[in-house]
Formats: structure tokens, sequence, C-alpha cells
């Protein structure tokens, strides 16, 4: 079965820097796509709104290519019952941070695989939970400047800048909150390809 998860081929609906270097990361060969989503932005329930936003995702696409595997996934945070999703400038960047500031939240990623060949599609998410710690407006006001994290749910990044230094500890999968929880993805992949 791994030979023929490496072997395929695969679109992944997304241009996310981050999904990409994820993919590379496991050895996948993908070609990546916009796939012009707007994603909605619903105050129902996050599990809902990452698996109607991954789906629509990867449908979008789908009909370009035949005999492809597509991949899609969508990344929220959620604050006590506040989804907080990119945000739309700096400023509301900054307030989300000095709202995550000393406190829990939870991540959810849905991710959607549809495989052209066989005709099976299948969903599934990832849960982790990380704690920030206390942040100063110092640090908040030079990371939103600097980094300008507008492309993040949550307005931060857990890996390879300094949005690593709010975490105080994670509890789940940490590829989760970097935005493609790799082990899921793997597990749904191979159900695709069983026939």
């Amino acid at each position: 079965m791994l030979d023929r998860v490496l072997s395929s081929d695969y679109i992944l609906a997304s241009v996310s820097p981050r999904r990409k270097y994820l993919l590379r990361q496991i050895g996948l060969k993908f070609v990546s796509v916009d796939s012009s989503v707007e994603e909605e932005k619903s105050r129902r329930h996050p599990l809902t709104s990452v698996r109607n936003n991954a789906r629509m995702k990867s449908r979008a696409v789908a009909h370009l290519y035949k005999n492809k595997i597509l991949l899609s996934a969508d990344t929220i945070v959620v604050l006590g019952k506040k989804i907080l999703n990119k945000p739309g400038n700096l400023k509301e960047a900054a307030a989300f941070l000095r709202m995550l500031s000393g406190k829990k939240h939870v991540v959810y990623t849905g991710i959607n695989v549809i495989n052209q060949k066989s005709g099976i599609e299948k969903f599934g998410y990832e849960k982790t939970t990380v704690e920030f710690r206390k942040l100063t407006d110092e640090e908040i006001n030079f990371y939103v400047r600097k980094y300008k994290p507008l492309d993040k749910a949550g307005a931060y990044g857990i890996q390879d800048d300094f949005g690593c230094l709010f975490i105080k500890r994670i509890w789940g999968d940490y590829y989760n909150v970097v935005g493609l929880p790799l082990v899921k993805l793997y597990e749904l992949i191979i159900e695709t390809l069983i026939k």
C-alpha cells in the first residue's frame, strides 16, 4: 500500500506554503493549485465549518483532473465559542493574539480527499488543544508588524517564526496546528485507494 500511496499523483487544492512543505516532507508527488473558493466564515460548529470548506476546495477543482487524487484542507482556531479564521488586517491579527494570550484554544483541521480514479471521497479531521503563554504588547506588535500573519487562522504560526514562542504546550497533533495533520491525511489517502 505504501508504494501505491507514494506513486500516486496528487493535486493539492491549496497554495499554502506550509501545506506544500509538509507534502514534500512525506514524499508525495503533487501539483499545487488555487481552488479560488471563498471560505465559509461560519458561526456554526467548527467541525461543520472545516468540513464544508475542505470539501468545497477539492470539489471546485476535481473536474479538471482525471485519474488524480485531490487533497484539500481547512484550518480554524476556536477560543471558547468564538471561531478565529484568518484575520482581515493587522489590527485584527493583533486583537486575535491578545484574545489568545494566556489561554487555551482548539485548532481544527478538516481534510478532504477525492480519488478521481476510484470515485471514492473521504473526509476526516483533527482537533488539537494549544495553550499560549501570556504575551506582552511588545511581542504582539513585533510579530504582527514583522510576520504579517494574515494567511494564518488565529493570526499565528507554530512553525518557523517568532510565533513558536507563543506556545506553552499542546495536546494532540503538532502538524494539525501547522495546517495539515499528516497521519490523518495518510489514513484518508489509504481509504481512497482500497477498493
